[in-house]
């Protein structure tokens, strides 16, 4: 019998939240914009239209206490926050999937998060743009990142205000006047404590429906746990056949040709090097170096690892830069160490 109880109190308490939920998003919010300017302070500005006078900017600061009017307290409290992070918060990186990825790439975006950003797929938020048309029937997006640690001052901001959500957004870089920004994250803070007594008692006197409904939602469960691993395997399927169909075979080569377009295309040692002085900040500092054929792999300290993809982008000699292992931070280290790998451009071109 305990467990029964147990069981049925518990399926009070969803049917609960998720009626909440929905008379919480019923219910209207004002929407108030903050945003950052470059010495970190907020910008507070009523963005919705709502009865009552018009509310002057205020300026917010992080770890400081806001000295609010009451008006402010009021449009605050249960509001809808959207914060608008600076650029120089957040890393971007534009990345391409074949054609036929469209339908999964928040998975495959996932999957691969480790290698695009210093962070893994758990200590990281995200978001990107909508995919556009590439050449070579693949399309393109910008996908912007950062660490769960970096946004937990707005979150705890945007609590000490008394909002009820919250959601980060950021412009990205050259946006045209048609894309929208970038939500990097979004999350429920509260919710109106009246209904919290109200709707359980409520639940409680129904207690036939919420027999019936019982046996509904375990039904419905069970049936969508079966669709899930049927679109689980129906998606490695076509992720094995996409991988099949991208390794083309190469058509073969004399033995002097290979040699001779090896010698021709091969990177030289020397001018990586010299590059990598010329590219990287004195601050960085190169502690392994491996060239396998045209790819390049360095390991060392830095006081800003995000920075240094965007150097080696800019260089001639290397592309495609980007991390093969997370950046960590160890207590006795000066500063971030990095693992970054990056295509080289071989030095002796094939001129035809």
């Amino acid at each position: 019998m305990s467990e029964a109880k147990k069981l049925f109190e518990g399926w009070i308490g969803t049917v609960a939240a998720a009626l909440q939920t929905s008379v919480t998003r019923a219910m209207p919010q004002r929407r108030i914009l903050l945003k950052q300017d470059a010495t970190g302070d907020f910008a507070a500005i009523a963005i919705s239209k709502q009865k009552g006078a018009a509310l002057s900017q205020i300026t917010l600061r992080l770890g400081q206490a806001p000295v609010l009017t009451e008006e402010w307290r009021a449009a605050l409290r249960g509001s809808q926050l959207e914060i608008h992070m600076r650029a120089d918060q957040v890393l971007f990186r534009t990345v391409d999937f074949p054609k036929q990825a469209t339908d999964f790439l928040d998975g495959m975006v996932r999957a691969q998060i480790d290698r695009l950003t210093p962070w893994t797929a758990d200590n990281a938020v995200y978001g990107m743009t909508a995919p556009t048309p590439a050449a070579n029937e693949r399309i393109a997006l910008t996908l912007a990142t950062t660490s769960r640690h970096a946004i937990q001052p707005l979150l705890d901001l945007a609590s000490s205000l008394g909002a009820a959500s919250v959601e980060g957004l950021i412009e990205p870089p050259d946006m045209e006047a048609t894309t929208r920004p970038i939500r990097i994250f979004e999350k429920k803070l509260s919710r109106p404590e009246t209904l919290a007594t109200d709707i359980p008692r409520l639940l409680r006197l129904t207690l036939l429906g919420t027999g019936m409904a019982t046996a509904a939602t375990l039904v419905v469960s069970t049936y969508l746990g079966g669709v899930y691993d049927d679109q689980r395997q129906e998606l490695q399927q076509r992720i094995s056949q996409r991988r099949a169909a991208l390794r083309i075979d190469q058509p073969g080569e004399s033995a002097s040709s290979l040699l001779a377009r090896r010698k021709q295309t091969s990177p030289s040692c020397v001018i990586v090097l010299e590059e990598i002085s010329r590219t990287l900040p004195d601050s960085t500092y190169v502690t392994e170096l491996r060239i396998d054929a045209d790819k390049m792999q360095i390991v060392g300290l830095t006081r800003n690892a995000p920075s240094l993809i965007r150097l080696l982008e800019q260089s001639p000699q290397f592309s495609r830069a980007t991390f093969f292992a997370p950046t960590t931070r160890d207590r006795n280290d000066p500063g971030e160490r990095f693992h970054i790998e990056a295509r080289l451009k071989p030095h002796f071109e094939i001129r035809s």
